[in-house]
């Protein structure tokens, strides 16, 4: 889109040539279409007619499909709408042809409107179940409408204009090609303009449009309301093109050549349309002297198109295109491919420059899932040109008080405010246009936009102006905009890229940038510095804190404690949902209470493994042999490793607990160990001496080593009785003694032995994740934050069952935020940090290692 524009000013005059062919050479065919039409004879007339028609219809659920990604089986409503508009209005009510085709667009857009507005409350199959109701639905109201459609029999002497001597289907062929010219040209400025952007935004992640000020409701609304009338357009023309109209005409079989002429065409492209309606228009009429063989050649040809050019045939052309003709690098790209230090020799943009910024403040904020209070009573204030950091324990509500603060939860009890003026929970969209900007942990980038194209429509904060319009978020200035800002943040790529190839820290750097082009009060960001090097961590950090000197509050939640400290002004801790501390980070970092949440109290280890009947003396007895190996274990994702080179060992009838902050690289390991995540780099995982490298995951569960993931994943349309046998699916002999055993271990799932596993409570799902996992008869289980969003007494009753485990020589690798449990019930541990072991020992060693307190609070 933004292609052929200077990013530092105007177009130039070789741009404006550039948009000025299409234009001409659009009008030159055009023009030359109109005269045939007006020499062809009556036949030929009526086929070019249909073809335009069908290129009509098409260009309108290319808005639906190839913008905003929604499908509709039912655009033969909105077609016979048109038509029967027509009919009626120009023989009962003896109306001219003109004003009668503007009210068939008119009403079909409205119906369209009027149908998004349930319709598009649902997604995918249930979508098209919809549109194809109300496709049956307007079919069968013309047939028992008798009085105004004439039921079966339709109406005749449908009467179109005339323009001297060219009149009847040569007119008519004439009047459908401009209307497909004008649509055409339209769907060009929509495509590449402010709403074609967002509309494609939508598409990509509702959630992330919403964060930037857009509305997707209304985006698809008036998507979907364009298309239905540019549908109506052309079933306006078809009534006097044909003469006649009965309810037979307008069939289901007419929506799916509709649209088979955009997914033939190729979606979402400009071109795309009239391609598709050339090969469905044409292709039957020219294999109409095969006679019977006709439907047989014409379906078998779609289904080879469709097969060999899964993006269109536009799609396809420019595939080799492509191959042929490689794209030269940019000039105006930004060359290399290495973060810049932010903001090195880069202005502070205009729109950043200090100005009297708003504080964000929370005020008793509550919020309860189900039977689960995830956040309660928690208050405080994030002031503007500071950084303050929201930290806690894994499953304190950290992300969930981050959605309460940009709209995407609403808050059972208490509020928000900026600046003092309330702000309404529920609907992101209005918090971002107030002031509020935020990122996510994962990325969501709009993949199918350029990275430019990301920062560029963030800048209205949802205003996008006139439907047509490029002003808003497509024009030279709002580019030179988002340029200006993705530099001063540190982006040194190709701004011209699709977000979707970027590399981690690349997303990580125009995410924020995207956040700051609304322009906001407050910047919420949720684990910014997950799965970032040292080095861009560095990089991020001096961003941060460059934000907040160009005067904006900054809200960071952040598991990594060394960047917390070293960035944060304020901190707030919270723990269980409820307020633990708040103060400077060295206070917060010494305050008792936050050392407990983390590593537990003083002296708990050892009354812990008391009560627990554990002896962590090892003395005079003979080491157990090593079951599970990891040699120099270096992985990751993409160019950068997430593990460095980690030693790991467990031995036959240990417990190791495997510790550290979030974003340390346990569940990278985790992950290594099963087979869930290869290739490894560098180093080696042995089971009992075999090698697992190039095992596949459900190998490596036949071996033994099996996981029970975070988040517990239990399938939850099947009962727990049916989870339970799948876990047998590896050895199935026996399976019903087993089944047996782990009833009597977890007594509570016998009570739910039929009942779906999603409904059972989170902490069921976890014994049900566990028991399923044991059916495997695993040599090692590997637990993966087990008390993950537990209360306190089902955490206590998970670990009472992970001690009777460890009591019946289980070999257990576990991982979880709850270090003082781990550690009751390991008899070793490894600390890792930034994915290097940082210490390792017995358990008793490792609770009294600083080098445990580093990891969670970064002190020392």
């Amino acid at each position: 889109m933004s292609s052929s524009l200077v990013l530092d000013g105007a177009p130039s005059a070789g741009a404006l040539r550039r948009q000025a062919w299409p234009v001409l050479a659009g009008a030159a065919v055009t023009l030359a279409l109109v005269v045939l039409a007006t020499q062809l004879n009556g036949y030929h007339a009526f086929v070019l007619a249909q073809v335009a028609l069908l290129a009509l219809v098409g260009i309108g659920l290319n808005v639906l499909i190839g913008l905003s990604g929604q499908m509709s089986f039912g655009h033969v409503g909105f077609y016979a709408i048109g038509a029967y508009a027509v009919a009626v209005l120009t023989g009962s009510h003896g109306w001219s042809f003109w004003p009668a085709w503007a009210v068939g667009a008119g009403l079909s857009a409205a119906v369209g409107a009027l149908l998004a507005l349930p319709a598009l409350r649902v997604r995918g199959p249930y979508l098209a179940m919809v549109t194809i109701a109300f496709g049956f639905v307007v079919e069968h109201s013309a047939v028992e409408l008798r009085d105004i459609t004439g039921g079966q029999n339709g109406l005749m002497g449908i009467m179109g204009p005339a323009f001297g001597e060219v009149r009847g289907e040569r007119a008519m062929a004439a009047i459908a090609v401009v209307a497909a010219a004008l649509a055409l040209g339209a769907y060009a400025l929509l495509s590449r303009g402010s709403w074609g952007l967002a509309l494609r935004a939508v598409r990509d992640s509702e959630v992330a449009a919403e964060s930037i000020g857009l509305q997707p409701l209304a985006l698809k609304t008036v998507a979907f309301a364009v298309s239905a009338a540019l549908a109506g357009v052309a079933g306006g023309l078809y009534a006097p093109l044909s003469g006649f109209v009965t309810p037979q005409s307008f069939g289901f079989s007419q929506s799916l050549l509709f649209v088979l002429v955009v997914v033939i065409g190729g979606s979402g492209t400009v071109a795309g349309p009239i391609v598709g309606a050339l090969v469905v228009g044409l292709l039957p009429e020219m294999l109409s002297g095969l006679e019977e063989y006709r439907l047989l050649f014409f379906g078998a040809l779609l289904l080879v198109v469709l097969w060999a050019a899964p993006q269109g045939l536009v799609g396809l052309l420019r595939s080799l295109v492509a191959m042929v003709m490689p794209l030269e690098p940019r000039a105006d790209a930004v060359a290399g491919g290495e973060v810049a230090p932010a903001g090195d020799g880069v202005s502070l943009p205009a729109m950043l420059a200090t100005r009297a910024r708003r504080a964000l403040r929370a005020e008793g904020l509550s919020k309860v899932f189900g039977g689960v209070r995830a956040v309660d009573g928690v208050g405080f204030e994030v002031r503007p040109a500071a950084v303050t950091s929201l930290i806690g324990p894994n499953g304190a509500g950290k992300s969930t008080v981050l959605n309460l603060l940009s709209g995407f939860y609403r808050a059972d009890a208490g509020g928000c405010t900026l600046g003092g003026q309330g702000l309404r929970g529920g609907a992101a969209w209005r918090t971002s246009r107030s002031g509020v900007a935020r990122t996510y942990q994962t990325s969501l980038l709009f993949g199918s936009l350029s990275v430019l194209d990301n920062v560029a429509l963030a800048l209205p904060r949802g205003r996008l102006g006139s439907l047509l319009g490029r002003q808003a978020a497509a024009s030279a200035e709002a580019l030179a905009r988002a340029n200006a800002l993705l530099r001063w943040c540190g982006y040194a790529g190709d701004v011209h890229l699709p977000a979707a190839g970027l590399a981690h820290v690349d997303r990580r750097l125009v995410e924020i940038a995207r956040a700051l082009a609304t322009d906001p009060d407050q910047l919420l960001l949720d684990e910014p510095a997950a799965g970032l090097s040292r080095h861009d961590k560095r990089q991020l950090a001096a961003l941060l804190r460059r934000v907040a000197d160009a005067g904006l509050g900054v809200l960071v939640v952040e598991h990594d404690m060394a960047l917390v400290m070293d960035i944060s002004d304020h901190i707030v801790v919270i723990d269980a949902g409820k307020p633990l501390a708040e103060g400077a980070p060295a206070a917060v970092q010494q305050d008792p209470a936050v050392r407990r949440a983390y590593l537990g109290e003083p002296g708990a280890l050892e009354s812990m493994r008391r009560r627990g009947g554990a002896d962590e003396s090892t003395e005079g007895k003979e080491p157990a042999r090593e079951l599970l190996g990891v040699g120099r274990l270096t992985t990751g994702y993409g160019a950068a490793p997430v593990l460095h080179g980690v030693d790991l060992q467990v031995r036959e009838g240990e417990m190791i607990a495997l510790l550290g902050a979030n974003g340390a690289g346990k569940s990278t390991l985790m992950r290594s160990l099963c087979g869930l995540h290869r290739p490894l780099q560098q180093g080696g995982i042995h089971l009992d001496g075999q090698d697992l490298a190039l095992l596949r995951a459900e190998q490596i569960v036949a071996r033994g080593l099996v996981l029970v993931p975070e988040g517990r994943q239990v399938f939850p349309e099947l009962s727990v009785l049916d989870n339970l046998r799948l876990g047998a699916f590896t050895r199935p002999a026996g399976r019903e003694v087993r089944v047996e055993r782990m009833l009597q271990r977890f007594p509570r799932l016998r009570e739910r032995l039929h009942q779906r596993a999603g409904l059972l409570s989170g902490g069921e799902q976890q014994m049900l994740a566990i028991g399923r996992a044991l059916m495997a008869e695993p040599r090692v289980l590997l637990l993966d934050e087990p008390s993950l969003g537990l209360a306190p007494q089902i955490i206590g009753e998970l670990f009472a069952a992970l001690d009777a485990l460890r009591a019946e020589s289980m070999t257990l690798l576990l991982v979880d935020q709850m270090a003082p449990l781990a550690l009751a019930l390991a008899d070793r541990a490894y600390v890792l940090e930034d994915g290097r072991i940082v210490a390792s020992g017995s358990a008793a060693e490792i609770a009294g290692d600083p080098a445990l307190a580093q990891a969670y609070l970064g002190g020392h």
